[in-house]
């Protein structure tokens, strides 16, 4: 249609000029929302145990983040608000009806949750566990392999330390009790000391007033005890607090698994001894490194995959960046366990909570 001469020509014009690119732009931007979200080679989930309450998962939930960018996967992170098994065994059975690329999962407890990995492995998914549970578990649930730390050795190892020290009693203060891969650390630091594990463990439920005055009054009540071995921040915060408020705190040997800014803390004013380094960002990083390797290479060969895990770029500046050491098995591959102390500690402290 021609138009009238005048301003209103140039008006019209300009008008339609700016309908048009902005509909232009609408489709391209269209286009490429559809390119982002069509993007990822895989998407996998990492479904674990843990309520929305634990701070801890926190640098897992960092590290798969960074999985993703460094292979171009999407990675969902489920988990019961609550802790609650049961409510993970039904997250695990969701997985397997949505058919994802590949499922990781802890084993927090292999019992409850057998029936639902099932259904994961049934469709032949590939299956990656973590952080929970046994290597020999793992084996039985089909997993391709188990990132994690041995729970009975690093307990173990831990409690061979504080024999060192003379220590001959503890108190093991167990803040997920709901979870029974738990008692293998406490078993296995009572085990190294000679102590009797069922009585040195205490069921200290999550809540930090509630974990405060149930380990003040187990001291109060067992003078004798020699040792206090907290199970991550949930209990080692609270404790020490039982020992600042009771002039124990240097003079009671304590040590804890995992780390937080706390525990960096109580570990440089000698109030524990060191933490037991599980390093989790190996745990959120490998599993989904390796479900995206073997969807890119076809494989379920766990020699193949392990070495070009080993080998990438990416992962190996993320190693150095984060001062990281997984120890590589014949199948699977543990993230730990190490020792913060006062010596190193410099080095985990500047990542604390975010990477480490």
């Amino acid at each position: 249609m021609r138009h009238s001469t005048g301003g209103k020509r140039w008006r019209t014009v300009l008008g339609s000029g700016i309908g048009a690119a902005c509909m232009s732009f609408a489709v391209l931007a269209g286009g490429l929302a559809a390119q982002t979200a069509q993007a990822a080679d895989a998407h996998f989930v990492l479904i674990s145990h843990a309520p929305d309450s634990d701070s801890w998962w926190n640098t897992i939930k960092n590290a798969i983040k960074q999985a993703d960018e460094d292979f171009n996967v999407e990675t969902d992170y489920r988990n019961p608000p609550n802790g609650d098994i049961a409510d993970m065994s039904r997250l695990i059975e969701q997985a397997a009806a949505r058919n994802y690329d590949g499922v990781i999962v802890t084993i927090a407890d292999f019992d409850v949750l057998k029936s639902s990995i099932g259904k994961v492995t049934a469709k032949h998914i590939p299956l990656i566990t973590i952080n929970s549970g046994t290597e020999e578990q793992s084996a039985q649930l089909g997993a391709v392999m188990h990132v994690g730390q041995p729970e009975y050795e690093a307990g173990k190892a831990a409690g061979m330390e504080a024999k060192k020290a003379g220590v001959t009693s503890f108190l093991c203060v167990n803040h997920y009790a709901t979870n029974p891969a738990s008692f293998e650390r406490c078993r296995g630091f009572a085990e190294a000391i000679g102590a009797d594990f069922k009585a040195s463990t205490l069921d200290a439920g999550a809540d930090p007033t509630g974990i405060q005055t149930k380990v003040s009054a187990y001291l109060r009540n067992h003078p004798d005890t020699k040792g206090v071995l907290a199970l991550g921040p949930t209990s080692a915060a609270p404790t020490i607090k039982v020992l600042l408020a009771t002039g124990q705190a240097g003079k009671l040997w304590f040590a804890t698994f995992d780390f937080s800014d706390d525990i960096a803390k109580a570990i440089q004013d000698g109030t524990i001894k060191f933490a037991i380094d599980q390093q989790p960002y190996l745990q959120g990083y490998i599993p989904v490194a390796v479900l995206a390797i073997m969807k890119k290479d076809k494989t379920t060969d766990v020699a193949k995959i392990r070495t070009e895990l080993q080998n990438n770029p990416k992962f190996k500046a993320r190693l150095a960046t984060y001062g990281l050491q997984p120890v590589y098995g014949a199948k699977n591959i543990s993230s730990g366990p190490g020792f913060i102390t006062k010596d190193n500690i410099d080095k985990v402290v500047k990542f604390a909570g975010q990477y480490r």
